[in-house]
């Protein structure tokens, strides 16, 4: 083993465990995440004009919740492990066995919009331009839980900052693609995001932002990361698949959302 590169310890995932009750870093990552939406949700809904409350807030948020948990899960288990699921089917309920998926978690999401935006009756394309901003730090965080978990590491490099993971088979320096996710989906989007809202955009536009700024992130960090599920001949993988209908969905919601606005003026 090449001592030039970092070794990673073998974290425990367990931050504590007492009987059935436990608490795990993957799980605190998320909660963090939710904690962070919550308070920048209720700081923007307290703003001038806003047209939100913070009960509103916080029903958005928490539907919006069990939307990234529900779909994210279920979308695991549907587009990276179906065959385990045909031969098991309870395999989708151990939800300590396996991961989540974050295209599944956005259909729920999307989901836990329309439903509040009828709900509260609010134009759903309102709704989803005040989430999108809130929704990369949790990204970050939930990609830091990854790495603390040591799992979908990427490729084999011999680049300096190369890591070897211990849950590794083959113990080869690999990209911590996890940290590049991290960097991209979670902090870079925010930037982009709550820089874009900083004055009044077209109705929709904030959504088709995060839409594009995601898919492309994602699929750029795919070429480093060591795949699920590969397609088409080793050039496409899975998650780039899904992706895709996020990047050209997202530039025709900003296309229709600008010329809608141009339309009205």
């Amino acid at each position: 083993m090449n001592s030039d590169y970092l070794v990673l310890p073998h974290f425990d995932p367990a931050i504590f465990e007492f009987g059935p009750i436990g608490l795990r870093w993957y799980g605190l990552m998320y909660l963090l995440g939710f904690i962070f939406a919550r308070w920048l949700g209720v700081r923007r809904a307290q703003q001038a004009n806003s047209g939100w409350t913070v009960d509103q807030v916080d029903s958005l948020l928490f539907n919006g919740f069990m939307g990234v948990f529900l779909g994210g899960r279920i979308g695991d288990v549907f587009f990276y492990n179906l065959d385990r699921f045909l031969q098991d089917p309870l395999y989708l309920f151990r939800v300590w066995e396996g991961g989540m998926s974050f295209h599944g978690g956005l259909i729920g999401v999307i989901i836990a919009m329309v439903i509040t935006s009828k709900i509260q009756k609010r134009s759903f394309w309102a709704t989803a331009d005040f989430v999108a901003p809130l929704i990369p730090f949790g990204l970050g965080m939930g990609r830091l839980g990854n790495f603390i978990n040591l799992e979908l590491w990427g490729h084999a490099t011999d680049v300096p900052w190369a890591m070897i993971f211990p849950t590794d088979p083959l113990l080869l320096p690999r990209h911590p693609s996890q940290l590049y996710e991290a960097m991209l989906e979670g902090l870079v989007l925010f930037l982009i995001l709550n820089w874009f809202i900083r004055k009044p955009r077209p109705m929709g536009s904030v959504a088709g932002l995060f839409l594009i700024g995601y898919g492309v992130f994602r699929f750029m960090i795919e070429y480093v990361r060591e795949p699920d599920v590969e397609l088409f001949l080793d050039v496409i993988t899975r998650g780039q698949l899904l992706c895709l209908p996020m990047i050209f969905g997202g530039i025709f919601i900003m296309f229709w959302a600008y010329n809608k606005s141009a339309v009205k003026k």
